[in-house]
Order: structure tokens, then C-alpha cells, then sequence
């Protein structure tokens, strides 16, 4: 099986965090529960109910078929996804790159960042929208609220993924509940709704179709899938991921039915109350309104909009992390989670921002079914490249795709690219119809869009067999020499920079200073920063008594040290960042070594205490050790 054995792992603040290894069954079972649910958020969210509302609403039941095959699709794609984390140890995103060449590689990595996108622009709209339902704030004012949740997303991570997918389950079951009490009330009848599963579209009906495609089968969640199986610790065995495997199974099995239940719900919902009166609904918020008189209750309107809020703040969690993961295993390039949590709002916020300040609020049903499109457009672009890795046998092993699997997968690629071909078409042909004197423009730029879009469709389709002709090569990250084994140069130190800040965490740095002083007879270098508010104004010119107790802490650490016959020298710097104050003067002395030590604390207290290590070693060209002291408290 083909592993890069240099990659980072996916997710590696909550990688293997959770044991499998239990006596019973059950209790392995519920071990293995989680990521499937945090995966089928991302089919109750926001886009799901403007395409489900606006299908019921205009359609009535005809589109349900949609909805189920849409559903058996997701969850043969999600099996593959979690198949191929578990057998590989890789998400996606890493055996993509690790299989297609540079340039295909990131022009896959531009697709996932734009669905990513996609999808938190209707998560944006649709918690903006509960917010304005539930508590008549202005829908521009909610949308520039949900920039600020990057700080709830830092919190969840901190706490661990099994707080993160419990969290997210209760939301689900407040949404389950909220549709159960909506169906109650609207006494959908049976045969219509039954009549709903046989298949039957039309022109007027396809742009709804392929927007619900693109709201179930999201593409962004094969990446987050195959990355959130590896939160489990598993063994190396055939047997392991074998049992591994059947788990994730039942659990996809489970979750994913379950969010058909409420697509379902919300579609069944909108037919039989808007449908059936022959009230044509193109807006959330006017499902919401319309609801209480209606079903003849205001709870309705209550649950309705209790039920979106969940829906857009659990989606946005999982959003994060497959923000995440699709950055990470394309580029190897790792940024803090509040940030590229902020990158990503921030792109989703602009246009929604901006829609509804020139177009005004009734134009965010419109945009979130767009967003819902332009993630069925991206589909194949992440099923492709999925069906090919999880049919490579020296990939997979005895886990490889059979006959019939890889017919069923590539059954739905074929598919899904079919009904997007198809919208293309439409689209192109409206707008050609209508361009008047500008028709040969819009012809070439359509024209351009297809070409490119086919070029690409191509190129990931055939790669497997380019390959295997020698056209184009597997990328390896690490070349690994035929060698017995590697040698490593030794190193020497006659300098050690030691950073204290006067807490318990000196201990320890000061007693792994000595150790390697003693074992290479060298230098000690001990090193503070004052950063208190006269030092900032006045540099080494302060004197207070805090910098006088400062001075004498350090003498006597001093003292204490050459007492041990270990050759010691102080230096005292002000300002206002200790990072940079830090990393001056080891641009300075140069010293060999630099041991700082961790409080170990984290969340929050980050916030309030700053991450001083984590801004020298991105500051620094010389070894860093950073040992763990004790936590702080405050």
C-alpha cells in the first residue's frame, strides 16, 4: 500500500485521539460513532432547505425521488471516502496529491476551496436568516455577525472531536425534532407522497434537481469523511480495518438516513402546506411567515426558525474542518484554525453582504440555491478522483472497489455529470437567446467554459491509464535511498539561549539547559523580557521595583548555576513583544540552541497570554527545544 511516510496527519490536534480497543461490542460500536454525523450535517444545512422548500413549494412531491437517490448515492460515496481514510491512513486531499501531477493537483485544491465556499455562503445566509426569524435582526447585520464565530470554532477544537460530535448531534436531534412537529401538523397524504419516488423531471424542474444534487452529495464532505475516520484509533491490521470498516458503515448508514429524514421533511413540509394551496415560495423567510397561519400554530414558525439556526452553526463547524483539510493535504501549508476559518467566512460574507445591500433581502433564497449548483458543478471533480483511488489495488489492497462497486460508483459520476451537462446546455442556451448584440461574445466565453471544463474532466479521468503508459508519474514526496541505513550529522553546542519569564515553567527549562551544558561544556545564555509598560515606553532606561525584582530573580539563577561550575551570562531586553524581542537576540549572539518553555495552556487563555513559542520558531533559523512546564493558572 503506497503511503508518503513524510505527510502531516489529517486533523493532527484530534488525529487517533479517540480508542476503539473495547471488550464489547457495542461500547467498540459507539466508539467508531461520530464522524458520519459531523459528515451529514452537511445535508440538513441551510442550502438543503432552499432547494428542498423551493422544489416542495413549486413541484409538490415529484422531486422526492431526488432526494432518495441523491441520499444512496451520498452513501456510497461517503463508504468509499471512509474506506479510503481507514485503509490508507490519507484524507482526499493527500492521496490526490500524492496521485495527480502539480498542476492537476492544485487546480483540484481551487475546486474544493471554491465548494468550500459555496457551501459557507449558504450557511452564512441560512444562519443569518434564523437570526432574523427568531430574533428580527436585520438580515445584513446577522450576516456580518457570523464573521465573528471564528472564536466559537477555536473553543470546540480545543475541547476534543468527541465534544465536537456530540455537540453536533444534539443539534441534529433539534433539528429531527423541529420537522417531526412541522410534518405533524401540514398531514401530508401517503399516496401523494409515495408517488413523489417515481422519477420524472423536466426543463423547469432540472435547475432544482442538480441544486439538490449539489446539496446532498457535497463535494467538500468526501474530503472531511476521510479525514475524520483517522480520529480513531485503530490497528495495522487487515483485521482491524476490516472491523473498522463494517463500523463506519453502520454509522454513515445511520446518520445519513437520518438527515434524509429531514431533507425529506423539509420538502414533504412545502408541498403539502405551500404546494397544495398553490402558494408559490421562493424565500425561507416566507415559508417561516406563512407557517403559523397555515398549520394554524405559531410554535411552527418557532421550531422553523429554531431548527435553521442549528443547521447554519452545526454546518459551519464541519465546514471549518474541511476547510482545513482540503488547504492542508493539497498544499502541505498549515495556518492557525481561527484564521483560515476567517479566510473562508470572509470570502462567503462579501458576496452576501453585497447581495443583499444592492439586491435587497429577498434575493438570499436565489443566491443560496446558486451556491447549491456550483457545488453540483464541482462534484465530479471529487468523485473521480475518489472512485480511482479506492479502485487501486497497490493503494488499497484486498479493500480495492469490485466489479460491482466501481460500476455503482462510477454509475453515480456518470450521472451527476450528465445532469450538469445537461444544466450547462440550458444555461448557455438562455443566455445566448438572450444577448442580443452582444451574442458572439457570450457565445465565446461559453464556448471557453465548456473546453476548459472538459479539458479538466479528461485529464483526471485518464490519469490512472496515462500512467501506467508512462505519459505521466506518481509524484513521491520522499525519495527514500537504497541504503541499510541513514546517517544523521551530530550536533555540538557551546551556547544555549535559555528564554525565562519568572514562573514554575523555568524549572524545567533550566534543568534540560544543564543537562546539555554539562554534556557539551557549554555556555548557558539566560535571557528575560520585560514587557511591562514602562519598559515599552522607555526601553532600557526603566526602573521600577518589578523590573528590580526581575533583575535580582535572574542574578540568582546566575549564581546558582555557576555555583554548578557552568559558565553563564544574563541578558535583559525590553518591549513589547517578547517574540521579537527573543528572536532579535538570537539574531544577535547566534546562539546553538534555544530552550523555551510551555504553559500548556490553550483556547482562551491563548487569547489572553499570547503564543509566544509558536511566533519565535516562525521567527528563529536555529534549533528550538520547548519543554512543558507548568500549566499556568488565570
Amino acid at each position: 500500500m503506497l503511503q508518503d511516510s513524510a505527510r502531516s496527519y489529517s486533523l493532527p490536534e484530534v488525529h487517533e485521539s479517540v480508542s476503539t480497543s473495547h471488550d464489547t461490542k457495542w461500547k467498540r460500536l459507539l466508539a467508531f460513532a461520530g464522524p458520519a454525523y459531523l459528515v451529514s450535517v452537511g445535508y440538513m444545512d441551510p442550502g438543503n432547505w432552499a432547494t428542498d422548500i423551493e422544489g416542495g413549494a413549486k413541484f409538490g412531491y415529484s422531486l422526492l425521488w431526488v432526494l432518495v437517490l441523491s441520499n444512496l448515492m451520498a452513501l456510497l460515496l461517503q463508504t468509499l471516502s471512509s474506506r479510503l481514510g481507514i485503509v490508507t491512513r490519507l484524507d482526499l486531499a493527500q492521496a490526490c496529491r500524492d496521485e495527480y501531477g502539480r498542476a492537476v493537483s492544485y487546480s483540484l485544491w481551487v475546486l474544493g476551496e471554491i465548494a468550500i465556499i459555496a457551501c459557507d455562503l449558504a450557511e452564512v445566509l441560512g444562519a443569518a436568516i434564523g437570526l432574523n426569524l427568531l430574533f428580527h435582526l436585520p438580515l445584513l447585520i446577522g450576516v456580518l455577525l457570523t464573521a465573528a464565530d471564528t472564536l466559537l470554532i477555536l473553543w470546540f477544537t480545543r475541547l476534543g472531536i468527541r465534544f465536537i460530535e456530540a455537540f453536533v448531534l444534539a443539534l441534529i436531534a433539534v433539528i429531527a425534532a423541529c420537522f417531526a412537529f412541522e410534518i405533524f401538523f401540514a398531514h401530508p397524504q401517503a399516496g401523494e407522497v409515495l408517488s413523489g419516488l417515481i422519477p420524472h423531471i423536466n426543463h423547469q424542474s432540472l435547475y432544482i434537481a442538480v441544486a439538490i444534487f449539489g446539496a446532498t452529495v457535497m463535494p467538500h464532505n468526501l474530503y472531511l469523511h476521510s479525514a475524520l475516520v483517522q480520529t480513531r484509533r485503530i490497528g495495522s491490521t487487515d483485521a482491524d480495518k476490516r472491523q473498522a470498516c463494517r463500523f463506519n458503515l453502520l454509522d454513515s448508514t445511520l446518520a445519513l438516513n437520518g438527515a434524509l429524514f429531514v431533507n425529506a421533511a423539509i420538502l414533504i413540509m412545502s408541498a403539502a402546506v405551500f404546494f397544495k394551496r398553490g402558494i408559490a415560495v421562493t424565500e425561507i423567510q416566507q415559508a417561516h411567515q406563512l407557517l403559523s397561519p397555515l398549520l394554524g400554530t405559531t410554535a411552527a414558525s418557532l421550531m422553523f426558525g429554531l431548527a435553521l439556526l442549528c443547521s447554519g452553526q452545526s454546518s459551519t463547524l464541519t465546514g471549518t474542518m474541511a476547510g482545513q483539510i482540503v488547504m492542508e493535504g493539497f498544499l502541505r501549508f498549515r495556518i492557525q484554525p481561527w484564521l483560515r476559518r476567517f479566510i473562508t467566512r470572509f470570502l462567503a460574507v462579501t458576496p452576501a453582504a453585497l447581495t443583499i445591500y444592492f439586491a435587497g433581502e429577498n434575493a438570499t433564497s436565489g443566491l443560496i440555491i446558486l451556491s447549491q449548483v456550483i457545488l453540483s458543478l464541482q462534484l465530479p471533480f471529487a468523485i473521480i478522483p475518489l472512485v480511482h483511488l479506492t479502485s487501486d489495488r497497490r493503494r488499497m489492497g484486498e479493500f480495492a472497489n469490485g466489479f460491482w462497486l466501481n460500476v455503482a460508483s462510477w454509475g453515480c459520476a456518470v450521472f451527476v455529470l450528465a445532469l450538469n451537462c445537461q444544466l450547462l446546455w440550458n444555461t448557455a442556451s438562455d443566455w445566448i437567446g438572450q444577448s442580443g448584440s452582444y451574442r458572439p461574445l457570450v457565445m465565446g466565453a461559453s464556448l471557453t467554459v465548456v473546453l476548459a471544463f472538459a479539458m479538466f474532466l479528461v485529464t483526471i479521468t485518464a490519469w490512472p491509464w496515462f500512467h501506467r503508459v508512462g505519459i505521466a508519474g506518481r509524484r513521491v514526496a520522499v525519495t527514500v535511498q537504497d541504503q541499510s541505513a541513514p546517517v544523521f550529522p551530530s550536533r555540538s553546542y557551546s551556547s544555549i539561549l535559555v528564554s525565562l519569564d519568572h514562573s514554575e515553567a523555568d524549572r524545567e527549562a533550566l534543568g534540560n539547559a544543564l543537562v546539555l551544558a554539562r554534556m557539551h561544556d557549554a555556555k548557558i545564555i539566560l535571557l528575560h523580557v520585560e514587557e511591562g509598560v514602562t519598559s515599552q515606553m522607555f526601553g532600557s532606561l526603566s526602573s521600577t521595583a518589578e523590573i528590580a525584582e526581575g533583575q535580582d530573580y535572574l542574578d540568582n539563577v546566575a549564581e546558582s548555576l555557576r555555583e554548578q561550575n557552568v559558565s553563564v551570562h544574563t541578558v535583559v531586553r525590553h518591549g513589547r513583544s517578547p517574540a521579537r524581542e527573543i528572536s532579535a537576540v538570537v539574531h544577535e549572539i547566534q546562539p546553538d540552541l534555544l530552550i523555551m518553555a510551555s504553559h500548556g495552556h490553550r483556547g482562551f487563555k491563548d487569547l489572553l497570554f499570547g503564543t509566544t513559542i509558536n511566533s519565535v520558531r516562525h521567527l528563529v533559523n536555529v534549533p528550538l527545544l520547548i519543554v512543558r512546564g507548568a500549566q499556568r493558572n488565570g
